[in-house]
């Protein structure tokens, strides 16, 4: 019921926001000018901060498979409530009129004071009704509650006050946005840094607390591309309300094309610092930098140009072959005093980021990282 209070709110913007997606529409004509001049323009422009489509008079355009259980939950609970309102309204004016006291018309004696058809019937049926709604909103909630399987997941951090996305690739979004690939089951891994926020998209009717020191999650399935908006919906500071943006549903083959941007433009760093952004990412868990020893050797101990015992019995001359070749196939050579316990990394670091991490171990050694 949460998500539903929460829906209501977010039409009282529509006129506004139509106001802000018009402008957004001449600034992104801009936009694509400076990517046609040859600039690397990595962000979507915002030609909908409206919705796309039409809103409907209750609630924001649907636009994932999450929405059939919220929305006619909804809708029935008005229309009850509405026919509620009228049946007893109605009632209560015409006993009111019928039954009031004028010349002519006593108050029988003694007035009725039970009527076991009556009472049984106002009880049976709303006890039925709530029944039918408990039953309908604890299904619509268990399939909340269940991703499918093989759903794209991706990470969402709550931060005092903005929103960070990232994608499989292990990038952050650059512009603080969420994008995902158009009929495709997306699962959203949830955590904050600082204090309690409350995801919340309205167009796809879902809503889930961020907390603190563990994981929520939500997941949706868009059913048309577009832009819409995302909220926190839970206040959590002093610029709550600016902690806004939008998720961009790509049409087929833009999702992979986005990701292929922006990690085209997140590798555009120098190569140590690249492979400092590496080591963070797939080495630290097994490698220390300080000497320290883990399940695998520590990198300070990795001096280029020095020998290293196998088990073996082998030398080998630390290079840039030999680190490379330790992260494609560390199989191949295993270090003396060391399990043959890490997994290869061919086809999941490329050359570049392979030559980052190498130039990473290189920058230790002349001490540019200490």
């Amino acid at each position: 019921m949460s998500v539903l209070s929460s829906l209501m709110g977010t039409m009282q913007a529509d006129s506004a926001g139509q106001a802000v997606g018009q402008a957004a529409q001449q600034a992104s004509g801009a936009e694509q000018a400076a990517t046609q001049a040859g600039q690397a323009v990595i962000n979507i422009p915002k030609t909908a901060w409206q919705d796309p489509g039409t809103n409907t008079f209750w609630l924001p355009e649907a636009a994932s498979v999450t929405t059939d259980n919220v929305d006619w939950i909804y809708l029935g609970l008005i229309g009850l409530s509405i026919f509620c309102f009228i049946g007893i309204t109605a009632a209560v004016v015409y006993f009111t009129i019928k039954y009031r006291q004028r010349p002519g018309h006593e108050r029988p004696l003694p007035s009725p004071s039970h009527n076991n058809p009556l009472e049984i019937t106002w009880t049976l049926i709303p006890a039925i009704i709530c029944v039918f709604l408990f039953v309908a909103g604890w299904r619509g909630y268990v399939d909340l509650a269940t991703p499918p399987q093989h759903a794209l997941e991706i990470s969402v951090t709550g931060l005092k006050w903005k929103w960070k996305f990232t994608y499989p690739n292990g990038v952050d979004d650059p512009n603080g946005e969420l994008h995902v690939p158009v009929n495709r089951s997306v699962r959203l891994v949830m955590s904050s840094n600082d204090v309690i926020h409350s995801f919340f998209i309205p167009a796809f009717r879902i809503k889930q607390d961020v907390v603190p020191q563990r994981y929520t999650q939500l997941w949706f399935k868009a059913t048309q591309p577009g832009v819409y908006r995302m909220y926190c919906a839970e206040y959590c500071g002093l610029e709550h309300s600016q902690m806004k943006t939008v998720i961009v549903v790509h049409e087929p083959g833009g999702y992979a094309d986005y990701l292929a941007r922006i990690e085209e433009q997140a590798l555009n760093i120098p190569p140590a610092e690249l492979g400092k952004k590496m080591y963070d990412n797939y080495c630290i868990a097994c490698h220390t930098l300080d000497g320290t020893t883990k399940v695998g050797p520590s990198f300070k101990d990795l001096v280029l140009g020095g020998q290293n015992e196998m088990t073996d019995g082998s030398s080998i001359v630390v290079d840039e072959n030999y680190i490379r070749e330790s992260i494609v196939e560390p199989q191949a050579k295993v270090r003396k005093g060391y399990p043959a316990s890490m997994p290869s990394f061919k086809g999941v670091l490329s050359d570049k980021k392979i030559n980052g991490v190498i130039a990473f171990i290189k920058s230790l050694n002349d001490g540019s990282q200490q």
